[in-house]
């Protein structure tokens, strides 16, 4: 699929991805976001951030306080992203599991992205859980996305097969 592909039907209480901005747009979240390694939550907060992009669900951003002493760990590798700069890369460590490059934080981002200096963004598909408000997130679909789909959101979202071109 090489165009914009035709939006799923919003739902009550939904919002769809294809009505989000590009380029991305970050907003503050009271939500509870929760994240769960080994079986327990290693991070939990009030105090996130989300970045809202066309085509991708939510990206929520956790301030480094927010996770459990000695989990975080400075992985090897970066990216860069247009809109937010250079990503860190980091290993979340608990109860003898590693998830290797599982999060990731700008920590000197573009101007418009400088409230999430140094907040975390986990990938779903690399622990046990990512939860917002109780409910257990989908892992966006492809290796590089992070996105967090709930019930809230409509997609499709890109990453699947035949994304590329959105």
């Amino acid at each position: 699929m090489l165009g914009r592909p035709t939006p799923d039907p919003i739902g009550p209480g939904q919002a769809s991805a294809w009505d989000y901005p590009r380029p991305p747009r970050l907003e503050r979240t009271t939500a509870r976001l929760e994240i769960v390694l080994a079986g327990e939550v290693i991070a939990s907060t009030t105090d996130g951030w989300r970045v809202l992009e066309t085509s991708h669900p939510p990206n929520y951003y956790l301030p480094r306080d927010a996770f459990a002493p000695g989990v975080l760990r400075r992985a090897g590798g970066g990216s860069v992203c247009e809109w937010k700069g250079g990503a860190t890369y980091w290993d979340l460590a608990h109860g003898g599991r590693v998830a290797s490059s599982a999060a990731w934080s700008y920590e000197d981002p573009h101007a418009t992205f400088a409230p999430i200096t140094s907040y975390v963004a986990v990938y779903p598909a690399s622990v046990d859980e990512c939860r917002v408000d109780g409910e257990v997130v989908r892992p966006q679909p492809g290796r590089f996305y992070g996105g967090w789909i709930t019930d809230a959101v409509a997609g499709p979202f890109k990453g699947g097969p035949g994304s590329t071109g959105w």
